[in-house]
């Protein structure tokens, strides 16, 4: 069931349009905590937003978040839902998200470290952070 009481600034059928490539639609508990971690952490930049939905853009990327209530018709929301962590195995890779600083203010609003920043052999700067709905975003900088 849908919060939203106005038009989107798109409708889904054009947004859809302007994406390309791999995109990414993260299905989160709630919206307001999902992009305070995305704006305040990441510093992505929320293209859009509204109780259901968000847009947003960063490091050269498009990418989505949809409140649990949105896929409530839907057959994957029970599997969403009953399990816990999100998103494992996946690494949400921010490359030009400067590692050390998005470490510093992750930890002052207490999120958890999987692992500091560390430069590794593959050439990135990264460090492991995983936000409230349990997904792991990995900000990093080429070395």
């Amino acid at each position: 069931m849908k919060l939203r009481k106005k038009d989107p600034w798109k409708s889904a059928s054009e947004y859809s349009k302007d994406l390309s490539g791999l995109t990414i639609n993260l299905l989160v508990e709630d919206i307001k905590r999902s992009i305070h971690f995305l704006q305040k952490i990441i510093k992505a930049k929320i293209i859009y937003q509204d109780p259901d939905f968000a847009a947003i853009e960063g490091f050269g990327s498009r990418w989505c978040i949809h409140s649990y209530h949105t896929y409530d018709n839907h057959p994957y929301i029970n599997i969403i839902k009953s399990s816990k962590p999100k998103g494992l195995g996946i690494e949400l890779r921010v490359i030009g998200c400067d590692p050390d600083k998005a470490e510093e203010r992750a930890r002052k609003e207490n999120y958890i470290i999987l692992s500091t920043s560390t430069d590794k052999a593959h050439g990135m700067r990264e460090c492991y952070i995983v936000d409230h709905d349990g997904f792991c975003w990995v900000p990093c900088k080429k070395i």
